[in-house]
């Protein structure tokens, strides 16, 4: 017979162990974007997931210390961008707190005016259907309106706190 833990029963862990051990788990990197008012808004975000075929969502997870997630929210559709091997630079630059992100980045709108940025491995412009706390994090479903991908790119990977890049070794 099993029985749930108690949460006040739960052990303390090292939140930097945590954090490395949770870094031997390979995940995509995104850049999530939105337009809010006349300006393009964006950062990276590594917490990503399918959730759901039917209906179909998507869930991430941001930071409460997001100073771009509270804006982006409000707007009616966002875009995750799954950046391509060779897209470092847009990770680096979508993970900065404030700043132009979107000088000299080029992007195109999707069918509901989320910026697509250009060269991605993939896309998927979204609604925001719920939003649960998640500790230090949110996690926000979204609910998928369309989608693309680029089947000759390959994707953009962390893993271990460094960038990667899949390498095919054939069929």
């Amino acid at each position: 017979m099993s029985t749930r833990l108690d949460r006040s029963a739960r052990s303390v862990v090292d939140t930097r162990a945590f954090r490395d051990v949770l870094g031997h788990f390979c995940s995509g990197v995104t850049v999530v974007t939105a337009v809010v008012g006349d300006e393009p808004v964006g950062f990276t975000c590594q917490s990503f997931s399918a959730l759901s075929l039917n209906p179909p969502q998507v869930l991430l997870c941001p930071s409460k210390r997001s100073t771009s997630w509270p804006t982006i929210r409000t707007a009616d559709t966002f875009c995750i961008n799954v950046l391509a091997a060779g897209q470092r630079d847009l990770s680096d630059r979508f993970a900065q707190s404030g700043g132009p992100k979107f000088d000299g980045v080029p992007w195109r709108p999707a069918k509901h005016g989320a910026p697509i940025l250009d060269g991605v491995a993939a896309w998927f412009e979204v609604a925001l259907g719920a939003e649960h706390d998640g500790g230090d994090h949110l996690i926000a479903v979204a609910d998928m309106l369309d989608f693309e991908a680029d089947s000759a790119t390959q994707p953009l990977v962390f893993h271990r706190s460094r960038y990667g890049e899949i390498v095919s070794t054939g069929s």
